[in-house]
Order: C-alpha cells, then structure tokens, then sequence
C-alpha cells in the first residue's frame, strides 16, 4: 500500500513547498484554495438573497459559530486522523454519549465530578480505539464504526432514550450559554481548540510525524518514529476532544441525550476534507477546517431561515459530502 520512494509529505498550506526541496518552485493549486472561495461565494449569495431575513444581522454571525462549535471543535481532532490516513467515525456517538454520561454524574455527584466523568469517557473509548487501530492492526473505519454503535446504544441504554436535564447553572455557563466581554463562550472554545490544534499541527514534532506516517506509514516507522504511539495518541485525542464537543451540547442545550452529535461524523468529515486535509493522508490543515466547519454551519443557517424541510436539509448535506470527496483528489 505504501511506496517506499514517497516523500513524506508536510504540513502544507496552498503553496508551500515540502522540506527538503529546493527546485521546485510554488505552483498554484485551486484545490487548496476551495473552501476559502465557497465560503467567500456562499456567503455572498447569503447575504445579497437573505439580507431582509437578518442573515447579516450581528446576532446570527455569531449565533452561526457558537452553534458550529462543537462541529469544529471535533474536526480540529479529526485533521490529524484523517491527515495520519486513518478515520474516526465515531466522534458523533462519542459526544453523545459524553453529554448523557456528564448529565448523570453533574444530577448525583455536581460539577466538577461531571466534567472528570464526561472527560473521562471520551478517555476509555480512546484508549480502545486507539489500541485496536494502532497494536492490533484492525482498520480504523471498522473499529470506529463498531464504537459508533456501542456508544450510542450504551446512551440509549442508560438513560432510556430520554434526556437527561442539567440544572447546575455553572456548569451550563462555562460550556454553553455564558458571555465574556459580549463574546459567547462557545466562540471562545472554538479559538483556543484552533490555536492550540493549529500549533500543534504546524508547529510541534508531533503534528511533523503524524503528517509523516500518513505520507508514508513504513517508511517513517523505519526512520525511528513511533508511528504505533502517534496512532494511539491521536485516536485517543480525537475521543477525548468528541467527549469535550458532547459536553458543550450538554451545556448549550442544558441536558445530556443520545442523539446529541448523531451523524456529526459526516460533518466533520466534510469540514475536513473541505478544509484542505487529503483523506490519503500526508497533509492537513486546521484552519481549514474550521472554515469548512463554518462553512457547513452557515448553509445549516441559510436553509433554516429560507425554511428548507428537514429532509431537504439532508439532501443538501449529502452532496456537500459528496463534492468534498470529489475535490479532496490525491495532490
């Protein structure tokens, strides 16, 4: 699967040229530049057809990033799954079952115990994705879509299908619905996951190797990188950072339920793979998930306002799903 005579690639942005070249010159590539101008049309379009409905209006600019918090939040962690080429479909599943888990203990033990909890979950599911993908060698899809089942079951059986209310108000403020300096705190959350996934990415030796092992898995393990504990490491972050997103919809929507996240995988796929990060792996990049995420979250809230049913909502997701995985292209 792999070639040897590959170079690893890094972690690009349009143009830049990979370590170790000197020839090349900067090309232009109209795929890196994808989300950015769809982002840039649509909201245009957005704002010309739906300027009288209050698109552009303060409130729902804002509204639009705090309610696609969690969806960037987890395809930050996701860049560095998919990027490693590997996929995690679970993080949907996992943040509901996080928000349903994070409920339960907040009603017996508080807040603080809730979070440990909540935290925790997205922990013990890491730990088994992480070890069946990395030590046993079990494919990623096949092992996150198995622990996208037992998540959601385990929340539908816990809780008897029903919602769980959270009425520690703290705890509802600090991941939902407080303010700082006018701010809403979910936009908050969503910078501090950007700045430290894109530091991480571009700037520390493990975003380096994670984007070496997807560029060429075998010859990075040869060059003496853990690529079994880089694997480990960011399954494990990815469930972590899905528990994190399950507990914003906790506090946003002030109650755990099952069916918070379910079918967010889809999203942040897309989110991804629009941003920029190629599903064969080998190059990925934060920022541009966050844009394809906002991207995402702004058609969400240009076909709520024109009305679209939730049926008609899907369909629309569904071939911006398709056209991601079209122009993701192996560049």
């Amino acid at each position: 699967m792999t070639n040897l005579l590959r170079r690893p690639q890094t972690a690009g942005g349009p143009g830049e040229i990979p370590s170790g070249t000197r020839a090349a010159a900067p090309r232009f590539h109209w795929r890196d530049y994808t989300v950015y101008i769809a982002f840039v049309a649509l909201f245009v379009i957005f704002a010309i057809t739906l300027s009288d409905d209050g698109f552009l209006s303060s409130n729902n600019l804002t509204n639009i990033i705090a309610q696609t918090a969690p969806i960037s939040i987890m395809a930050i962690a996701v860049t560095f799954v998919i990027a490693a080429a590997q996929i995690d479909l679970s993080v949907g599943s996992v943040a509901g079952l996080a928000s349903v888990t994070t409920a339960m203990a907040i009603e017996q033990w508080g807040g603080v115990p809730g979070v440990f909890v909540g935290v925790l979950t997205g922990v013990a599911i890491g730990v088994i994705n992480g070890t069946l993908v990395a030590y046993f060698g079990i494919p990623s899809f096949l092992v996150t879509l198995g622990m996208l089942g037992i998540a959601v079951g385990l929340a539908m059986w816990i809780t008897d299908s029903a919602p769980k209310p959270i009425l520690d108000q703290t705890y509802n403020d600090i991941f939902g619905s407080a303010e700082i300096l006018g701010v809403p705190i979910l936009v908050l959350w969503t910078l501090i996951a950007v700045v430290v996934g894109h530091i991480i990415l571009r700037k520390r030796p493990f975003g380096r190797y994670v984007l070496a092992t997807g560029g060429n898995e075998e010859a990075t393990r040869f060059s003496g990188i853990p690529t079994k504990r880089i694997v480990f490491t960011f399954m494990l972050a990815s469930a972590v950072v899905a528990a994190l997103a399950g507990m914003l919809y906790a506090g946003r929507l002030q109650s755990g339920r099952f069916s918070w996240g379910q079918g967010d995988e889809l999203s942040v796929i897309a989110a991804v793979v629009l941003g920029g990060t190629s599903l064969f792996g080998g190059r990925g990049s934060v920022i541009g998930a966050l844009v394809g995420s906002l991207l995402i979250g702004m058609i969400n809230n240009g076909m709520l306002i024109l009305g679209l049913e939730f049926s008609q909502q899907q369909v629309v997701r569904g071939i911006i799903i398709i056209l991601a995985v079209a122009l993701a292209g192996r560049a």
